[in-house]
């Protein structure tokens, strides 16, 4: 009797074991009762005083493991912190899962949950086996509640099974040039070989903001999608949208591998900004961290028209080098001077604003050459600087094709300098 006793406590104790390992979910976002949250109000209150406290520092004091920020216009780095590192991403995946939808399926076209999709857990849509739901409202469950039972149903909508769809998702990332990036599911949960870089899910971001449905869905505070013929309103979980100036986008995420990241997207003035930070402790950090390097950014940074003052360089040291160049050989001794295709690309970029006052140009050029000299022959270089600190340096090159004398050309030569200046008819 004793024995049967203390077998059945220890399977009841076993029982209790069980249900609270099998109960304590793995997030696949922010949920309400992830964390306790301070307000935003309370967070830009603390940032102003360490701000008013640190202002001579240069340093951004950060929790995230890697962050980045980028200017959408030139694609220039602006700040970045381990932004090449290879790191989980959490629903930040979700990106790249909603640019595949929206390139490869109807918006209207009504779908039914599988039961795998219904069976997803971490954060959710909510969604039943056989629920009957738009692609539509599957894309505003996927990104404002960042619903993993939404991003199920939308792979295996698109794709026929979740496999599938990661491989459209990993072919998509190639195209991009994302070398460092993977995936192995739509939603992000953990998994060995599912990464990114805090860098290039900045361009996979920027890429994304240019379908202007995408850039509706997750600029969007609030949605109501129809689930079989029954309304339903998300919240956004992205805590930046509404109560930061100018940000209008784009998505959070968080797993116990990945912990807390964040993507925004964030315009004032004529300056678009994305800001990553991934692998936050808690979110509160990843709230401050992201205020910090956006307010950084936008107080630290100006545009300046690189084009123009490259243009104005260029002529003025011509102007002042008119007998420059030697082409031995040549039909002619004057070379124009160009530049790479970069700068018609790339015509304005961000700068810092203590730099533009000492902005430079020190053009670096090959005086000798030999005929025949084609155009778009590399001749010299030029850098742009201030206070010491390289900016840009470009390749400058002929933007004049100057061609070999012929017996003609030596004979009006000669005529022409006879018989003082026979000498320069070898040349």
């Amino acid at each position: 009797m004793f024995r049967k006793n203390c077998i059945g406590k220890v399977f009841f104790a076993f029982l209790i074991l069980l249900f609270i390992f099998t109960s304590c979910p793995t997030y696949g976002d922010d949920l309400n009762e992830e964390e306790t949250f301070s307000s935003f109000s309370e967070i830009e209150d603390t940032l102003t005083q360490e701000t008013s406290s640190n202002s001579s520092s240069k340093t951004i004091d950060l929790n995230s493991r890697s962050c980045v920020v980028i200017d959408r216009l030139s694609q220039t780095i602006l700040y970045g912190k381990n932004e090449k590192n290879k790191v989980k991403m959490a629903s930040t995946t979700k990106i790249m899962t909603a640019i595949v939808v929206l390139e490869n399926t109807s918006l209207d076209k009504t779908v039914q949950a599988s039961k795998k999709a219904a069976g997803t857990g971490g954060s959710r849509l909510g969604l039943k086996t056989g629920d009957k739901i738009t692609i539509r409202d599957l894309l505003y469950g996927l990104m404002l509640c960042s619903g993993n039972d939404a991003a199920v149903c939308l792979a295996e909508s698109v794709a026929g099974s979740v496999l599938d769809f990661s491989n459209l998702m990993n072919e998509k990332a190639q195209s991009l040039g994302l070398s460092n990036t993977h995936f192995e599911s739509p939603h992000g949960l953990d998994s060995a070989e599912h990464y990114t870089t805090a860098y290039e899910l900045a361009v996979l971001s920027d890429y994304a903001l240019k379908n202007s449905t995408f850039l509706n869905i997750v600029g969007t505070k609030n949605y109501t999608v129809t689930i079989n013929g029954y309304p339903k309103t998300l919240s956004n979980t992205n805590e930046l949208l509404g109560n930061l100036n100018g940000v209008y986008g784009i998505k959070t995420g968080f797993t116990n591998g990945a912990n807390r990241c964040l993507v925004t997207a964030c315009k004032r003035g004529n300056m678009d900004i994305i800001c990553v930070v991934l692998g936050a402790d808690t979110k509160n950090f990843r709230t401050k961290d992201s205020i910090k390097l956006i307010e950084y950014t936008f107080k630290t940074f100006e545009y300046f028209n690189i084009k123009d003052f490259i243009s104005e360089s260029i002529t003025k040291w011509q102007n002042n080098h008119p007998n420059f160049f030697l082409i031995e050989k040549g039909q002619s001794n004057f070379i124009e001077i160009t530049i790479d295709d970069w700068i018609e690309k790339t015509p304005i970029i961000p700068i810092k604003k203590d730099l533009i006052p000492g902005i430079e140009a020190t053009i670096s050029l090959q005086s000798y050459h030999q005929a025949p000299l084609n155009q778009a022959d590399k001749i010299g270089q030029l850098e742009i600087s201030s206070q010491g600190t390289n900016i840009k340096t470009l390749n400058l090159f002929s933007n004049t094709t100057i061609k070999k004398n012929n017996l003609l050309d030596y004979m009006f030569c000669f005529f022409k300098s006879y018989p003082n200046q026979l000498q320069q008819c070898l040349f």
